[in-house]
């Protein structure tokens, strides 16, 4: 048997086929394939290109997967019937099916069938699993109207605050220098037009040119620059971290008792606030297990595998996780 498990998130899409007994053979990467935020057409690219490079590597045609299984946010209703249309265009498998993408982190990191996930990287989302499924889920409503302590809400009030500097509405922060160097702005020339700094007018120019997720490429400024002393970042870190705390606080039952796994980029790069989000945990009254993920690649390739009648225990688990690890 193989399969084909596919992570899909918002900067970017991972693929991996496995054999039954859990190795992975292959692995592709490819950009954000969330059709929130990049649209259908984009989306399906991502997904085909990475599951391609997988098949690839792995030395396998399409007709020689069995079953294909996509951890993905953003694909229901309409969306998800134009993004299955455009995959079936592809021929990416001869089955090819979507699951949540918060479950494809969750088995990433644990088989107990109840427990809890939290995931932030583009976006931020939070879920309680009973007997392997989602009973409850907090934020995920994405970039313009939740996904609060995200990598994209962090990166937001990071530009909001070197605007507000270059405005000359707040005092000086780092962050202007770090923002202005990512982007090529040069501040030292810093004439006016029409009211308005040069500097100012073509750092919004060229923000205006990203797509609104993309803004999630700053949050690692706002670690950097709280790292270095900077009270603004360190505060905007300390809201994130808040945020994400009611987020999986919200979701949490005292009758139902697992394991926690957090996942995502913004989680995954920051043991700090990982423990800070435990640490809230803590307060309320909790005494989490914490798991930490990089992302829902092993869970994708677990329901994948589960769909193709495998029985996934603990070391077919462990042999997913550590051969995908060597092909990474």
């Amino acid at each position: 048997m193989r399969v084909l498990g596919v992570d899909v998130g918002g900067t970017s899409t991972r693929a991996t086929v496995v054999a039954g007994d859990g190795r992975a053979l292959g692995y592709g990467v490819a950009g954000s394939g969330n059709p929130t935020a990049s649209g259908v057409e984009s989306a399906a690219a991502a997904i085909v290109s990475a599951s391609r490079a997988a098949m690839q590597q792995a030395g396998v045609a399409v007709e020689d997967v069995d079953v294909g299984v996509a951890g993905i946010a953003g694909a229901a209703g309409a969306l998800g019937a134009r993004l299955r249309a455009a995959l079936a265009d592809a021929a990416l498998t001869t089955s090819f099916s979507f699951e949540g993408d918060l479950l494809a982190t969750y088995w990433s990191g644990t088989l107990e069938p109840c427990g809890y996930v939290l995931v932030s990287g583009t976006g931020a989302v939070a879920a309680r699993v009973v007997d392997g499924r989602l009973a409850a889920v907090r934020d995920g409503l994405g970039w313009l109207l939740g996904d609060r302590g995200s990598g994209f809400w962090i990166g937001r009030r990071v530009i909001r605050a070197v605007l507000a500097m270059l405005d000359h509405r707040r005092p000086p922060t780092v962050l202007a220098d770090l923002v202005l160097a990512d982007l090529g702005v040069d501040p030292s020339e810093d004439p006016w037009e029409h009211g308005r700094t040069l500097v100012l007018s073509e750092t919004t120019d060229r923000l205006y040119q990203l797509r609104p997720a993309d803004l999630a490429r700053f949050a690692p400024i706002a670690f950097a620059a709280a790292d270095a002393g900077d009270d603004y970042a360190r505060q905007i870190v300390s809201d994130a971290v808040r945020e994400l705390s009611v987020t999986i606080l919200g979701v949490v039952e005292p009758d139902v008792v697992g394991p926690f796994v957090f996942g995502g980029s913004v989680l995954a790069n920051r043991p700090a606030m990982v423990a800070g989000v435990e640490d809230g945990l803590c307060r309320a009254g909790l005494d989490p297990a914490v798991t930490t993920v990089d992302d829902g690649l092993v869970g994708a390739a677990v329901l994948a595998l589960r769909r193709g009648g495998v029985d996934v225990g603990r070391a077919v688990h462990e042999r997913i996780r550590t051969s995908l690890a060597l092909l990474r």
